[in-house]
């Protein structure tokens, strides 16, 4: 029996860390959260309030606070971190240089302070600290991976499914490249069940499927949310709590993350968003997709502007 606690430590705790906590614990899917934040009052409120809801859980939870340094004994390390809010017109690309600062101060202690865990990246632009955090932290490609696609492909999923009157679940359908504007949706291998997705569309509407604007709403839809209310809090906690869930149960499932290539897809150096096999050990193995020479070439642009965006890290 394994009786190890699983540890979480969830290193900056505006809206999408305290959500991606809060999702933690309703999930019950650690022993221990650990928060970090500079904000000293505000990191022990987090702290204080977690514990209240955790009190109603079915088995007992830690909530407690530390310094980031503080993580030998740490399973995963979310990083949520922001620079700022964006303002009108911005792209996440333009949260790169505050961004990319903090993680700079962040991660080299945590290394010095013996983290040997999984860095799981869920602040932008994510592909590219994603990058930066597996440069600073000298850990292999498999302990260091973001959220990436994850969330774009669930929105697209769930997009299909009002239309085609089926759970979302059952459509095998998913998002490459950047968590940008240069993602895009791999028709090419989507389907419900083995039935092409613009078959069941056209069986259930009567009409043909228009790929443009059906991965443009997509792609929008993040902005669209933080337009309304200021932030996008609860999607990406969810998918934070869903990518430790198969980490800790070891579930040898693909999901669409940021990974750093080697090799994969005929790109080094690179973190971008492609279906990966996740483990304890974090990724076992990354999937290479037959790609249409569209979505290679759409894949190449993507890996193009994150590279560009790269070259400008601090």
């Amino acid at each position: 029996m394994n009786t190890k606690a699983r540890k979480v430590m969830i290193i900056g705790t505006g809206n999408v860390g305290a959500s991606a906590a809060y999702a933690l614990l309703n999930q019950n899917i650690a022993e221990e959260l650990i928060l970090v934040d500079l904000n000293r009052e505000r990191v022990e409120g987090h702290a204080q309030d977690l514990a209240d809801a955790a009190a109603y859980m079915p088995g007992m939870m830690n909530i407690s606070t530390r310094e980031a340094s503080d993580c030998a004994d740490v399973d995963i390390a979310v990083i949520t971190v922001s620079g700022g809010a964006l303002k009108p017109g911005q792209t996440r690309l333009d949260e790169l240089q505050s961004t990319a600062k903090i993680v700079k101060n962040i991660v080299p202690g945590m290394m010095a302070g013996g983290f040997n865990g999984i860095f799981l990246v869920a602040t932008n632009p994510c592909d590219i600290i994603t990058w930066q955090v597996w440069k600073l932290s000298g850990l292999p490609r498999s302990q260091v991976i973001g959220t990436g696609v994850w969330l774009d492909t669930t929105r697209l999923r769930r997009a299909l499914a009002q239309t085609l009157d089926i759970g979302a679940q059952s459509i095998d359908a998913f998002i490459l490249g950047e968590h940008g504007d240069t993602q895009f949706p791999v028709w090419s291998h989507s389907s419900v069940y083995g039935s092409p997705i613009a078959d069941v569309w056209r069986r259930r509407t009567g009409q043909e499927i228009d790929y443009d604007a059906l991965a443009e709403r997509v792609r929008k839809h993040g902005f669209e949310i933080y337009n309304r209310k200021g932030c996008t809090e609860y999607g990406i906690a969810g998918t934070i709590a869903e990518i430790c869930r198969n980490i800790f149960t070891g579930s040898h499932r693909a999901l669409a993350i940021s990974c750093v290539l080697d090799g994969e897809y005929g790109v080094n150096d690179v973190a971008i968003g492609v279906p990966a096999v996740l483990t304890q050990s974090g990724v076992q193995q990354i999937i290479e997709l037959q790609l249409r020479e569209d979505e290679v070439a759409k894949f190449n642009h993507s890996v193009s502007v994150i590279k560009a965006n790269i070259a400008r890290l601090p």
